[in-house]
């Protein structure tokens, strides 16, 4: 509840910088729905002051972030991952203001990007710095570095439950039980304060949609295979031109943003939709207010600016960017369809808003963020069917095209897996065959549960590899499913269970040549403290894995 607090209040305080930059830098509450005006501020440069202000923005937050914490450059969700899965949730305390600052600079200068990255890193590091002063096992800094990311989006976007799926999702990668009670503690905590500040309204205002016609739920499948090739293409080009970025730039790190935010500034003098975050721009879009060429204009010159943003050096997130492409490639698609089939195609603005959250599930590969937090963010549940059937296959599209997303493709690139073990750990990096030993004497699948009772009893790890009658492997049996079986069911009951087999469940594959990191996070979930290790068919156990036969390579015993 104090990181909930502390992540509704930081983010009050951040939108209110953002709100003030942006009125500092170019005179109006949000340009990018202002078309090519004037700052009244410096009205003699005319339209031409976007060509200043990312200039004027680069040399205040480039030496800030170079200076004191360079992990808040970029867009913050991958280095939380980071904490989170290698480094025991351990978070620079000094982030969470440079990374308010150096955002809003960003955002409010001019760069095209969102706020939920700077936010999530903002409520993590909150989380991180309270986890340390409580001295806290590392499972509960873990724990409490996602809650500041969930109260911040709650926060941030009036959506409590979006914050607890986005930290579940993306940060824990987990959804067990004890973690989610927490998370909602925080995410609550964090939501009632941004309605006391923000007001209790849907974060976008946009028209109510309904589907029309059956056929139309072919048509949202079809925009969801587009959305999911287009949030690879977004993540690939992101990346692309950072490293065209990294390559040009001989000069000071802390002097890039300014160098690049002139490229930056004629972007914005082309396209000055671009400017910031641009939701006015996109609730046009889905009021069918722009045509389907200049939507695909705006489409190109958000992935453009986005990443221009990035590549010099910008702080910022690519969640809002990401439904911003979604609206545009949404409503252009829409507009052809109803130019085609105007009696059954529906409206454009139902297109545009499922691909919000179809583009931001290519990109991300989060579907279940992705539909919660299109109907919080809008308030549309009359969408939610074509908004799941779309996401669905556009996290299927993004997953055929690339193993990466565009969070975990900043980590890949530096050599980071977050599934493998960090660097220097002592236990991990060895393969299962090294350190798994012999396999128990399985148990035959007709074996009554009395007698199954008697020899879980004395097995080690409290489960057995189960076979049936033609010595095929059938998966494994634990104690405790054995003794909830006989507690709860009366002896000779029809339909009970009665064998070993009844009882029987296949756990995930463990083979000798996987990683022991991988292992270890299948023992994690394990219904025992111990998995059989298969033959490189997968059919038949080999050895036996557990968390000490892990520890065991620290000290290995001699044969």
């Amino acid at each position: 509840m104090l990181i909930g607090a502390g992540a509704g209040l930081g983010s009050v305080a951040f939108r209110w910088l953002i709100k003030v930059f942006t009125e500092l830098f170019s005179g109006h509450a949000d340009y990018a729905g202002a078309g090519h005006v004037a700052n009244p501020h410096v009205p003699w440069l005319g339209p031409f002051f976007v060509l200043l202000a990312p200039v004027v923005g680069g040399l205040l937050y480039g030496p800030l972030v170079d200076r004191f914490a360079k992990e808040a450059r970029g867009h913050g969700v991958p280095e939380v991952m980071l904490a989170v899965s290698q480094r025991g949730g351990r978070i620079n305390a000094s982030v969470a203001v440079v990374k308010s600052l150096a955002s809003a600079l960003t955002i409010g200068s001019g760069g095209s990007v969102g706020r939920e990255g700077p936010i999530v890193q903002i409520g993590s590091a909150l989380g991180s710095t309270l986890g340390r002063l409580t001295r806290v096992t590392e499972g509960r800094m873990r724990l409490l570095v996602a809650c500041g990311a969930a109260g911040g989006i709650a926060a941030t976007f009036n959506a409590p439950l979006a914050g607890v799926f986005f930290a579940m999702e993306l940060i824990l990668r987990d959804f067990a039980i004890e973690s989610f009670g927490a998370v909602v503690l925080s995410s609550v905590t964090a939501s009632v304060i941004g309605r006391a500040a923000f007001g209790n309204v849907a974060f976008l205002n946009l028209p109510a949609f309904h589907v029309e016609h059956v056929v139309q739920y072919g048509l949202f499948a079809l925009l969801g295979v587009a959305a999911g090739a287009v949030g690879i293409g977004f993540t690939r080009i992101l990346y692309l031109i950072e490293d065209a970025c990294d390559w040009a730039w001989r000069g000071p790190e802390w002097l890039r943003p300014a160098a690049g935010g002139l490229l930056l500034g004629v972007v914005l003098l082309v396209l000055p939709e671009m400017y910031g975050v641009g939701y006015p721009v996109l609730e046009k879009a889905t009021e069918g207010g722009y045509a389907a060429a200049f939507l695909l204009l705006l489409l190109v010159g958000k992935i453009v600016a986005t990443s221009v943003t990035i590549g010099i050096g910008g702080s910022g997130g690519v969640f809002a960017p990401s439904l911003f492409i979604g609206a545009m490639l949404g409503a252009a698609y829409g507009a052809g369809v109803h130019a085609l089939m105007p009696g059954t195609g529906g409206e454009v603005g139902a297109y545009a808003l499922v691909g919000m959250g179809a583009v931001f599930a290519g990109s991300a590969r989060a579907p279940i963020t992705a539909v919660v937090i299109l109907f919080e963010l809008t308030g549309e549940y009359s969408i939610i069917l074509p908004l799941m059937l779309a996401i669905a296959t556009a996290t299927l599209i993004s997953k055929l095209l690339s193993r990466d997303t565009v969070y975990t493709l900043k980590l890949s690139r530096r050599g980071i897996d977050l599934d493998a073990p960090a660097p220097g750990a002592a236990i991990g990096s060895q393969q299962v065959g090294e350190v798994m030993e012999k396999a128990p004497d399985p148990l035959p699948a007709a074996t009554k549960l009395s007698a199954a009772a008697l020899l879980l009893s004395h097995s080690e790890h409290g489960v057995l590899p189960v076979f049936d009658a033609d010595d095929r492997y059938l998966g494994t049996v634990t104690a405790r499913a054995v003794a909830e079986a006989l507690a709860e069911t009366p002896d000779g009951e029809a339909g009970a269970p009665a064998t070993a087999g009844d009882l029987t469940e296949l756990p995930q594959p463990i083979t000798a040549d996987m990683p022991l990191a991988t292992a270890l996070r299948c023992l994690v979930s394990a219904p025992g403290t111990g998995l059989p290790v298969l033959d490189a068919d997968r059919t038949r156990p080999v050895g036996w894995i557990s968390h000490q036969s892990a520890l065991r390579v620290l000290h290995p015993v001699p044969v």
